[in-house]
Parts: C-alpha cells; structure tokens; sequence
C-alpha cells in the first residue's frame, strides 16, 4: 500500500497537480506508466495523464508548443533542440534518466545469410558488393542515429559517405526490413526483438554493446516549464525514483510491469515479447536497467556532453560548443538532488563518470573538445542537409 500526500502542503505544494506527460510506445516507457498505474504519482500530490505518441517529431512538436509537460524523451533529441539543430534553438531540461540500455543493431535476413554476424563482416559484404546500404533510425539528433553511426564507424564504415541513413518510426522498423526498404536499423525494444521474432532481422548487437549503461530515455521538459513548475518537477521526478526502484526491486515487479504493458493503451506488444524485454534471459544482450541505486536514473553531466560531442562528430553542430556549460544548463541536477532527497535516493558524490565504449575510448567528460576531434571517421567538414523532421 502506497502512503499518500507525502510532501504536498504549503509552499511545495505542486503549481500544477496533473501533468500531461508523452510517451511512445516502448519497453523503457515502463517507469512513467507504471508510476500513474501503482499511484506513486499522487503520493507526491500529482497526477500524471500520459498520452501516447507515434513518432519522435510529433512528440518534439508537442513537447515544445506547450501541448505537452514533459516527455519519456530521446536524450539526444533534448539536445538537439537546445542546440537549434535542424530549426530554432529552445532551452530544454533533462530532469532525469529513465533508463539505460535497452536498444539494439539489427540487420536484415538477407544480409546475416549472407554470413554477416557484427560490424566487420557487414564492412566485408559491403566492399565485395557494392551498393546503396540503407540503415534506419528513429532521429536524426537522438540515441539511436548515434548508436548507429557509432557501431558502423567502429567496423570502419562511414555512415555518411558509404551508407544512407534513414528515419522510421520505432514500430514501423520490423516492417520495413521485412519489406526490403532497409538493410537494418538501431531501435528499442521491443521492436528489435520484433524483427528477430520474425525472422524479419538479426540482432548483432545490443547497444550496450556499444557503451555499457548507456543513457537511455531521459525525462524531458521545456526549461521554462521547469522554471514556472519547480514543485510540479520535483514531485514528478520524487515519483518515478520511487517507479524505477520498484520496477529494478524484483523479477516480479518485472513481470507486472511487462503484462500492463501489453495492453493496447500502453506499448500494445506481445506480453511474451514484453518479457523477454523487461526479464532478459541472455548474458550478451543486458536488459533495461531502471534505478542501478541511483546511477541509473542520475542526470550525469557526461552523458549529456557525449550527445554533443557525437553531434559535432557528424557535422550536426559545425562549432564546438561549451560543453560543460550547456550540460550544466540542460541537466537539471540541483531539482533532482531535491527529488532524490523527497524519495530516499542516494546521489552520487560526483557529476561526471567514466566508461569505456566498444573502440576502446575512455569517456569521461573531462576534454570533450579533444574527444570530439579524435575520430579518424566523422562528418564534421561535411555539409550537412538533413531535416529534422
């Protein structure tokens, strides 16, 4: 039994009691919908009314007319909007993380017949048949696109010169690489493990496998929105700590979680498919970590600078831009210090942490300029045409 109203009264009382929160239809949405479905959101005085979103654009669009409060958000796509990458510049918040981990590469049935198994036999196939390769992402700015072009550089291919890289929709990518219109794609779940269900695709690799403990989804909002509603964002992010805890606390709040899930109202997958998500049965494709004790719903500053270091990498951003500066202005660590306080949630002693991704580099957010520039495969001379739509 949740205790109600737990710290509701007077001056931090919520400005606003229900938030209009969107989400898309995914395994990492789990947090948000099952903080509205157990009620941890009115134990801190709110009310979460969650409206599900079919595309990335759509849900930037909303997010950023007012139509929405905050969004289950593409960390990468916050970003992008601060930096005014493909239309305006809007300041954004990250209030927290929702997730890490949780995508992956796949690549079409006709390319593993072809005895392809991870980045450099795809490398290998292309450069004895050669032909337009069409990768899909879900946005040009956000987790996937970078994940994608992260892996295929990696294998030592160029994802600007020697493939094209195209926007689908999460649930339209199984689909489409049944169609034939895409040779793979970088997605979360459950719409990679929809493909390799199939037999549509292959999955190669976990985007873990890229970088550990990934950021996954973040929780956005319009940094103005935050401004006017400290309480309402405080109370929010109090409730999905509470959320990601109990989702992180056992097989069986996992397994709760995946059969909500399933209905149509809220991812509408599979519930056998939604398990295999949410209860991960396989050492080399590690699941969705929700709350890690903290680390994994932290607004890490380092996280939010890698994004921009991999847009300058790709010539999203034709300048460097200051990075610790625009992290420490995008994510919102004193507010969540406060919701990390409300919840009983540890916080870590330091704003920045270090991992390794899967060429070897250190990441650590300590000479982001340098990192940037590192890569012997990058896009930062070309120029750069893509709408963000």
């Amino acid at each position: 039994m949740i205790d109600k109203d737990v710290h509701v009264a007077g001056s931090d009382r919520p400005e606003k009691a229900v938030l209009r929160i969107g989400f898309m239809p995914l395994a990492d949405c789990a947090p948000l919908v099952m903080a509205s479905v157990l009620g941890f959101d009115e134990k801190y005085g709110i009310k979460l009314v969650l409206e599900k979103q079919h595309s990335w654009s759509a849900m930037r669009d909303r997010l950023t007319n007012g139509e929405l409060d905050a969004a289950h958000a593409l960390y990468g796509l916050l970003y992008g909007l601060q930096m005014g990458i493909g239309g305006a510049a809007r300041d954004m918040a990250v209030l927290m993380n929702l997730n890490q981990n949780g995508q992956s590469i796949v690549l079409a049935r006709a390319i593993a017949a072809a005895g392809v198994t991870d980045g450099a036999g795809l490398r290998a196939l292309m450069q004895a048949q050669p032909r337009r390769y069409t990768f899909g992402h879900t946005f040009p700015t956000g987790n996937h696109a970078m994940w994608l072009c992260y892996w295929l550089a990696a294998a030592g291919i160029d994802p600007v010169t020697q493939a094209q890289l195209v926007t689908v929709p999460p649930a339209q990518m199984a689909p489409n690489l049944e169609a034939g219109h895409m040779d793979g794609f970088c997605a979360g779940e459950p719409w990679s493990r929809r493909a390799l269900i199939e037999a549509s695709g292959m999955l190669v690799a976990p985007s873990s496998q890229v970088w550990p403990d990934h950021p996954g989804k973040a929780l956005g909002a319009r940094a103005d929105f935050v401004a006017r509603h400290p309480n309402s964002c405080r109370a929010l992010v109090a409730a999905l700590l509470e959320t990601a805890r109990w989702l992180d606390a056992s097989p069986t709040n996992r397994e709760a979680a995946a059969e909500v899930l399933a209905s149509p109202a809220w991812v509408g997958a599979d519930l056998a498919l939604l398990r295999t998500c949410l209860l991960p049965r396989r050492a080399d494709f590690p699941g969705l970590r929700f709350f890690g004790g903290g680390e994994a719903t932290f607004p890490w500053l380092s996280d939010g600078m890698w994004f921009l270091t991999q847009q300058r990498r790709w010539g999203l951003l034709r300048e460097d831009p200051a990075y610790l500066d625009v992290a420490c202005a995008v994510n919102q660590i004193g507010l969540y210090r406060e919701a990390a306080a409300l919840a009983g949630v540890d916080v870590p002693a330091t704003f920045t942490r270090s991992s390794r991704l899967m060429d070897g580099r250190v990441w650590d957010g300590s000479d982001p300029v340098a990192y940037a520039a590192s890569f012997a495969i990058h896009g930062r001379d070309a120029a750069r045409t893509e709408q963000v739509r």
